[in-house]
């Protein structure tokens, strides 16, 4: 019995030949190649064909002459009838099929057209969106005051320590390969221009803050600026006006702590920075009272999941050149440990592990607080009880006097309530008497 005798993604049966097939010829090159079997019908059934010594020196030539590429045509015998198999292998350049590009994907054929037939030809050329010059660009649309501010946080990662002195914009650019032949890269426009906004109009952050659902948007926030610049910025918008930054004292000195852990937050704006894909959606950042999400345009290479995520594994970023710079400004590492960095920030402190998903053509992820609403009612909590976490959430501690005013109740339902919040392993008692005070437990 012939050997592919299933249909699946490599695999495609037609009953006859026509000069269209051509078509999934060229998606197979473009793609991991197959083989398209002439003679069976969709059910699988071989039905042979007609004149195949003629097809066999019809279609190697229409395949070389109309694609350029040479493919084994093979005749085959099944069950006294002939069939015909031609394999396609898959080829390093693309392949088009009267100007136009096909690509195999899946069980289906596809043409590619606009960001995706250019995210193909880009591919098979070898260079990635960020490699490409910029033809718009010139020298006048890089900032000065950027690449020098790039210097110093070089120098001190010890990184390019050779860049200390050195005071020509261009030979800066061209250490960091933001140049070729004279031109600008796209790159150099994202990481030092004066307006990339001007080329790339989706090159911003966009900030939301949300009530209790998706429809509810409160206010938003744009951030502009070249990538270094939207980084701190987006950064100091979130403290400013989008967290709130609960405080405690050390000492004679007050304290003011994030929601979530700062370093976590940072890591994980900084990678949708670098990983996003510029000719899409402006990356956005979602902020709930339970959570924050941080969501960019592009997807994972091909060979890691999003479980990868999760452990070590290997560096390989959508935008390569861009976090070439950012790892030689000391702003990221370049062993993909990113994500692993944001969940053990999270976990450290006693917060939920964040949740990284791939959703609406891109990659985001979620951080989450110690406690919401939901999962304090699923506790057993009351509104007094919920109300007084919520504080400390805010303030760190809490005690009993303090209890009584917030929650408008008696001394008694007040020692009643913050043993039960401790005996539930929410609360930790510190302290003894009239010094008795309140702290959260982080969720683990």
């Amino acid at each position: 019995m012939y050997e592919f005798m299933s249909e699946n993604q490599n695999i495609e049966w037609k009953e006859s030949w026509r000069d269209e097939y051509l078509k999934w010829i060229c998606g197979f090159a473009n793609a991991t190649g197959g083989k398209l079997i002439i003679g069976i019908n969709d059910e699988g059934k071989v039905i042979g064909v007609e004149n195949s010594k003629k097809l066999l020196e019809d279609i190697p030539n229409k395949i070389q002459t109309q694609l350029g590429i040479i493919c084994n045509v093979n005749l085959i015998e099944e069950n006294a009838l002939e069939i015909i198999e031609i394999d396609v292998k898959p080829y390093d350049i693309a392949i088009s099929y009267q100007g136009k590009y096909h690509y195999r994907s899946g069980s289906t054929k596809q043409e590619l057209k606009g960001k995706a037939l250019n995210d193909f030809l880009l591919k098979k050329s070898g260079r990635t969106w960020d490699d490409v010059i910029e033809a718009r660009a010139t020298l006048d649309d890089i900032d000065p005051k950027a690449i020098y501010a790039f210097i110093k946080s070089a120098v001190s990662s010890k990184r390019m320590p050779f860049i200390e002195n050195e005071t020509n914009a261009e030979t800066i650019l061209d250490n960091l390969l933001l140049r070729e032949n004279g031109g600008i890269k796209r790159s150099a426009i994202v990481l030092f221009g004066k307006n990339p906004c001007k080329f790339y109009i989706n090159a911003f952050v966009k900030i939301g803050r949300f009530g209790k659902t998706d429809d509810d948007l409160l206010f938003q926030e744009v951030v502009e600026g070249n990538a270094f610049q939207i980084a701190d910025k987006t950064l100091e918008m979130l403290d400013k006006k989008f967290l709130i930054s609960p405080i405690s004292y050390e000492g004679l000195y007050r304290v003011e702590k994030w929601e979530y852990p700062y370093k976590a937050v940072r890591e994980a704006i900084i990678n949708a920075i670098v990983h996003r894909d510029y000719s899409g959606a402006p990356v956005q950042i979602s902020v709930y009272d339970d959570k924050i999400m941080i969501w960019n345009e592009g997807k994972l290479p091909e060979g890691i999941s999003i479980e990868d995520l999760k452990q070590k594994h290997s560096s390989r970023p959508y935008n390569p050149t861009i976090a070439s710079v950012f790892f030689k400004g000391g702003l990221i590492e370049a062993w993909g440990r990113g994500t692993i960095n944001i969940i053990s920030e999270c976990v450290k402190v006693g917060l939920p592990e964040p949740i990284f998903e791939s959703v609406f053509g891109g990659i985001s992820v979620k951080l989450f607080k110690s406690y919401t609403e939901k999962q304090l009612i699923e506790k057993g909590l009351n509104e007094r009880q919920i109300k007084a976490v919520f504080y400390c959430r805010e303030k760190e501690f809490i005690n009993n006097s303090t209890y009584q005013l917030i929650c408008e109740t008696s001394e008694r339902t007040a020692t009643r309530d913050l043993e039960f919040l401790v005996e539930a392993g929410v609360f930790e008692k510190l302290g003894e008497k009239k010094g008795t005070k309140y702290k959260l437990i982080r969720a683990r």
